[in-house]
């Protein structure tokens, strides 16, 4: 069986982005069920793992850091998951974008409100916001006001 390379980066960003869902068993196995991952495997070491590897994309350090055991084949010179544990089906994906060398591209975004992870799909992997539109155009419009606001107490102090 071929997974795509797309649907390790959905699965990632879904599970990176969970927030509510590792809060209760039941919403837990409702998530891993939706998706069609097997066992859905201990919530505890779910929220281990998406906590650890939130971690290494805040630090770039890749997903050696990632908690947990997880039986990984290679097949064809790519990285499958050798067991059915929802959790173990996460790190073999982000051990697969790993390998193919697009652990880079996925992020965090830096907006305190937000902080969901995405992945930069740009040509010099240099996106820094999960959407431009929301976060970003925030972001630069209270940089903008703060840098108004720093301009006019200057003005004011000069008068």
């Amino acid at each position: 069986m071929t997974v795509g390379w797309d649907h390790d980066v959905e699965l990632l960003l879904d599970f990176l982005n969970t927030r509510h869902v590792l809060d209760s068993e039941a919403s837990w196995r409702a998530w891993v069920t939706e998706r069609g991952l097997g066992r859905s495997g201990e919530i505890a070491q779910a929220r281990a793992a998406r906590a650890a590897l939130r971690s290494s994309i805040e630090g770039s350090s890749g997903p050696r850091t990632a908690a947990g055991v997880v039986h990984v084949e290679l097949t064809g010179g790519v990285p499958m998951l050798a067991s059915s544990d929802a959790v173990g089906a996460v790190l073999a994906a982000s051990a697969r974008l790993a390998v193919l060398g697009s652990w880079e591209r996925l992020k965090i975004c830096p907006a305190d409100d937000c902080l969901r992870a995405f992945f930069d799909r740009s040509r010099n992997r240099s996106r820094t916001w999960c959407s431009m539109q929301v976060c970003g155009n925030r972001e630069k419009a209270r940089t903008f006001r703060k840098r108004s606001r720093a301009s006019q107490k200057s003005t004011l102090a000069t008068v």
